[in-house]
């Protein structure tokens, strides 16, 4: 069944998604968290990035959430996205990310500023310096080492890539054997640091070794598989979760460069990240929420405007109706057939959905979808790729609630 595209009106009908950001889930429009508590109890600003793509800023997001400390966020421009902010360069010269003010000083080194934070607030279960955590930091930079060197090095023979490889998946069996000596999940007895230090990488190698090399760190390693589903379980998790298209075209830039082994697989893995079906990918197994499309429907609702404006895409007037097209279709399930030739704008759209900035990997996956299944009625024209020396194509000012104060963006 065809049908015409919903007004925007009608489409606002359709959800009745609300977002609690202070005191709700861990989601990555907040700018303020209190779970509960007074503003005055608030002690802690942390600077990240405004796309969380850092995976040093994830890592200390995780544990204030995970240990529910009251705590403000301003939002930093990196490097590869845009010029970073004078107001946070003068507060932070270097321009490093994360940094994080606590009672009114700077910390910045993400392992510096857990530290501090335990200092003050205590430890999450196993604290950076317990006996037990020590050899596990020492792991987890092995295997960091392991996945840069496989991942971000070109390998000129063949023998290169098969050594890389097979030096990453030593260390991989070392980590497998360390999640193997508890009857938990998780690294240690319960969910603790460690967790959070293991956290961000390992999502990101998840990502970038599937669409890169072929290989799926979370099919292929048992004890890696339970804790990842593990780590699902976690509210605080889901909220600072990506999806593989994300980390996929985000890491480029920030890694200096990501070398793909042009296998079959790999190259299957590459379309079905970038074309999809994304709900086959390995990059998350929870059950999808009941109000995934409505969350989707309610952000691109927010962001119609600058969405439209930002798009190259000459037409504003077909590229609006287009876009209301494939919300139609992610609404009801019915085609809803777009203007001739807007396939390689709703395409563009589709490409720089950025998770979890826009909206939780659900919603992600079903907007993608939409947009897609739309594109195809009328071509099978894709947009140029995404470049990979920067991502100047996502700069957040595009967005900005106030542009006097650039780190409010939703």
């Amino acid at each position: 069944m065809t049908i015409v595209p919903f007004t925007w009106q009608e489409l606002e009908i359709l959800t009745d998604y609300k977002l609690d950001g202070v005191n709700g889930l861990t989601n990555s429009q907040a700018v303020l968290r209190l779970f509960g508590q007074s503003e005055e109890e608030v002690r802690v600003t942390l600077y990240r990035d405004h796309h969380a793509w850092c995976p040093y800023c994830q890592k200390v997001w995780l544990w204030l959430e995970e240990k529910q400390i009251p705590y403000r966020i301003k939002k930093v421009t990196m490097f590869c996205y845009g010029q970073k902010e004078a107001w946070y360069k003068q507060k932070v010269p270097s321009g490093m990310l994360p940094a994080l003010e606590l009672d009114g000083k700077i910390v910045t080194e993400s392992d510096d500023i857990l530290l501090a934070l335990e200092k003050v607030f205590g430890v999450l279960e196993f604290g950076m310096q317990h006996p037990r955590v020590i050899p596990l930091r020492k792991l987890e930079r092995l295997l960091f080492r392991a996945w840069c060197s496989w991942l971000c090095y070109p390998s000129v023979f063949p023998f290169q890539e098969e050594n890389n490889r097979r030096q990453f998946i030593e260390i991989v069996k070392q980590v497998e054997e360390a999640l193997q000596e508890t009857e938990s999940p998780y690294f240690l007895d319960n969910f603790s640091t460690a967790d959070v230090i293991f956290t961000p990488y390992v999502e990101r190698m998840n990502a970038s070794l599937y669409y890169y090399k072929g290989y799926s760190l979370r099919q292929e390693n048992l004890y890696f598989s339970r804790w990842f589903d593990a780590m699902e379980t976690r509210s605080t998790y889901r909220g600072t979760q990506s999806d593989f298209h994300t980390h996929a075209h985000d890491l480029p830039p920030q890694m200096g460069g990501c070398y793909e082994n042009a296998t079959e697989q790999a190259k299957i893995n590459q379309k079905k990240v970038d074309q999809g079906d994304w709900f086959t990918l390995p990059d998350v197994t929870y059950p999808e929420p009941e109000n995934s499309r409505q969350e989707a429907l309610y952000r691109v609702l927010k962001h119609r405007e600058n969405i439209i404006k930002v798009n190259p895409y000459p037409d504003k007037q077909l590229l609006d109706e287009a876009l209301r097209c494939a919300l139609t279709y992610m609404m009801t399930e019915n085609s809803c057939t777009p203007p001739d030739n807007t396939d390689i704008a709703l395409r563009y759209l589709r490409d720089r959905i950025s998770i979890p900035r826009d909206m939780s990997i659900y919603a992600g996956k079903r907007l993608r979808s939409a947009l897609e299944f739309t594109a195809q009625l009328v071509g099978n024209r894709q947009p140029e790729p995404l470049p990979l020396r920067h991502r100047r194509d996502q700069d957040p000012m595009n967005f900005a609630v106030y542009p006097q104060n650039p780190y409010l963006v939703d």
